[in-house]
């Protein structure tokens, strides 16, 4: 069962204005073709990638990467990038606030998500999700054998996977314990000597004059009202993406202790 983070302290309702409704359209319509063509294009080029190259995606991740660059440029959404993306095999873990994590991390580096099983059927998000070559999962511990063979799978065809250990989004103001659960996958043998894992911090700043939890979407939280508010913004905000010092997990003696060391590397990120 999946536990959706809740809070009563809401934000104030955004009500879009006139001038806001034109903001939509002359961002939400270039946006729109940029995500649903890059989709097209990607889509298009699987049907030659996938028969001769499998499992492995050597072509189309560089379109998912372009699209979400452009996307955050259409949305007014300005990314500041301390540290770097490691280069070793393995994992992403990162704290989650948005839909727009979505392009933010993926707009750095060539990575593919993990996400709970009931993403993918979520109207846009989800056929995203699944043409990018998400991997879903059950968030269930006695799923763990079964993550085991999907994660080697996929690491063993060079995709770095992303997931997100807090299990829901939050106002991205704090950092909810990490769920060890996915970490299991990572002890087991042939992976745990080999595999690294990367702890990134996202740090949203809100519009000049606007709430400080502006770009976090959680809970009962309707993506289209969130969307437009997002795209009538007046003034930009953005967001600090951190990457810290790769972990190896052949250090840690079980998953909870690793877990327990990326939460403390994610939560060192945020601000004082």
């Amino acid at each position: 069962m999946t536990t959706t983070w809740q809070t009563g302290d809401l934000p104030a309702e955004v009500r879009v204005g006139p001038l806001g409704w034109v903001r939509v359209v002359r961002r939400g319509v270039p946006l729109a073709l940029v995500v649903f063509g890059g989709l097209a294009l990607l889509l298009t080029l699987r049907l030659v990638e996938r028969p001769v190259f499998g499992p492995r995606r050597p072509v189309t991740p560089w379109i998912t990467q372009g699209v979400c660059r452009m996307a955050l440029m259409l949305i007014g959404l300005s990314c500041h990038t301390e540290g770097r993306p490691m280069r070793h095999k393995g994992a992403v873990v990162s704290n989650h606030v948005s839909w727009l994590d979505i392009f933010v991390l993926n707009a750095a580096q060539k990575i593919y998500f993990v996400a709970k099983s009931e993403v993918a059927a979520w109207p846009l998000i989800g056929w995203l999700a699944r043409a990018t070559g998400t991997l879903f999962i059950r968030r269930d511990a006695r799923e763990a054998k079964v993550q085991k063979t999907l994660f080697e799978a996929r690491l063993d065809s060079d995709h770095r996977l992303l997931f997100f250990p807090e299990g829901t989004s939050t106002d991205g103001q704090r950092v909810l314990t990490f769920k060890p659960t996915l970490f299991q996958a990572f002890f087991a043998p042939g992976l745990h000597e080999t595999v690294w894992i990367q702890p990134v911090t996202l740090v949203y700043h809100a519009p000049a004059g606007c709430d400080g939890r502006f770009y976090g979407w959680w809970g009962e939280m309707e993506f289209a009202p969130h969307l437009f508010k997002t795209l009538a913004a007046r003034k930009n905000g953005g967001v600090t993406v951190t990457y810290h010092a790769p972990l190896a997990a052949v250090d840690f003696s079980d998953r909870k202790a690793l877990a327990r060391a990326c939460e403390a590397a994610v939560r060192s990120g945020l601000p004082v």
